[in-house]
């Protein structure tokens, strides 16, 4: 069952020229990349505030050999490194086919991401809605919105049949 979790106060229209669904169908090509690779199929894609795609990520812990190559952490880097900037420009969006972690949360706050658009929440690792409201720490000194549950169902899919081939 897919069902629209938001917190904070998400625009009403995603960016001009831009679906959450066409935004969603970026990041779940960048999931894809990530299961060719042997990873966690998870995929992230950053937009700012008029649509414009920033930058992509996938997971590579596996392949970098690296606990902090998720594709959050994957995808705010790249977009970092080319505003040469450890902020990311007002209005970003970050677009994922998983709820974020808490380390990603951490990453999300830090380089200032205006919003969350994710696809599955994650009943164990969730640090956005399912585990705690990350978008309400007392102590975080920047605030977001968030939208879950966009294709969701497909989000699920991709992951679940990963998983499933795995066990084979």
């Amino acid at each position: 069952m897919t069902s629209i979790i938001t917190r904070g106060t998400p625009p009403a229209d995603p960016p001009a020229g831009q679906t959450w669904r066409s935004m969603m169908d970026v990041a779940i090509r960048e999931s894809f990349k990530a299961r060719r690779n042997g990873e966690v199929p998870i995929g992230a894609a950053l937009f700012s505030a008029d649509g414009q795609l920033l930058a992509t990520g996938s997971n590579t812990p596996l392949t970098a050999s690296d606990p902090t190559g998720h594709a959050e952490i994957n995808c705010i880097r790249a977009a970092c490194e080319k505003a040469e900037n450890y902020r990311l420009p007002r209005g970003s969006i970050l677009v994922v086919t998983l709820e974020p972690c808490i380390m990603c949360l951490g990453a999300i706050i830090h380089s200032r991401v205006d919003g969350i658009v994710f696809g599955a929440p994650d009943p164990k690792a969730g640090a956005v809605v399912s585990n705690m409201e990350g978008t309400e720490l007392p102590f975080a000194n920047h605030k977001f919105w968030v939208l879950g549950g966009v294709s969701e169902q497909e989000c699920r899919d991709i992951l679940q049949s990963f998983f499933l081939q795995k066990r084979k």
